[in-house]
């Protein structure tokens, strides 16, 4: 019974540790793809917001502005709840579906993928158009540096200046960065952990008198 119970501790620990961490690409990652004298540059650029998703799209539209289709997929968020594919014009389903499957099959997030495509002069068809824009896909992020982040919090404390030992104490042996902090009337702190450890600061921090937690909502980054 008791190596049981610590079988199951131990696959709950590393589901906890799991369940914080996401895939993305450090850095700009672009491969080229012929396939009946069409053309397909795919470019894979990490990004974190919708404005930079817009921003990158507008710079490459202009950039090739006289391509047949700029198709792109992206996936954004730890969650990886917030994608979209677009196909520009290729027939539905057959080039931002592809380009979001391996984006998908990557296990990634944070990252978008535009493929571009020189119509050649043969038609693909919609059978080949798929393999063609999953390949251009494909080989863009084998090309990326793929990293690991955690997902982290930010929590703000503040205290009063005689418990100021305790505080840093607990901030020293935990870890947490410490993204802000002021000392006027009363010491202000905003702090950041990693998301599976933030229950474990939380809990040290309450039993330090006067401290308190301006903000209710955790902010997950």
């Amino acid at each position: 019974m008791l190596r049981t119970a610590g079988k199951a501790i131990f696959y709950y620990f590393c589901f906890m540790m799991q369940e914080d961490t996401y895939k993305t690409i450090e850095g700009k990652a672009e491969s080229i793809y012929t396939e009946k004298r069409s053309k397909f540059i795919a470019i894979a650029l990490p990004v974190r917001t919708l404005a930079e998703v817009k921003t990158y799209l507008e710079e490459y539209q202009k950039k090739y502005y006289d391509a047949r289709h700029v198709c792109y997929a992206y996936m954004l968020g730890p969650e990886r709840k917030d994608f979209r594919a677009n196909d520009n014009g290729e027939p539905s389903g057959t080039a931002g579906k592809p380009i979001l499957g391996q984006i998908l099959s990557k296990e990634l997030t944070d990252v978008l993928v535009i493929v571009v495509r020189y119509f050649g002069g043969i038609k693909l068809g919609t059978s080949g158009l798929i393999v063609a824009y999953r390949t251009a896909a494909a080989q863009a992020l084998e090309e990326a540096v793929v990293l690991e982040k955690t997902v982290d919090e930010d929590v703000r404390i503040v205290f009063e200046y005689p418990f100021m030992n305790d505080v840093m104490r607990i901030v020293k042996e935990e870890n947490p960065e410490i993204l802000e902090q002021s000392y006027d009337m009363d010491c202000q702190m905003r702090l950041r952990i990693r998301k599976s450890f933030m229950a474990k600061l939380r809990s040290r921090l309450e039993k330090v008198e006067t401290l308190y937690f301006p903000d209710d909502d955790v902010t997950s980054l």
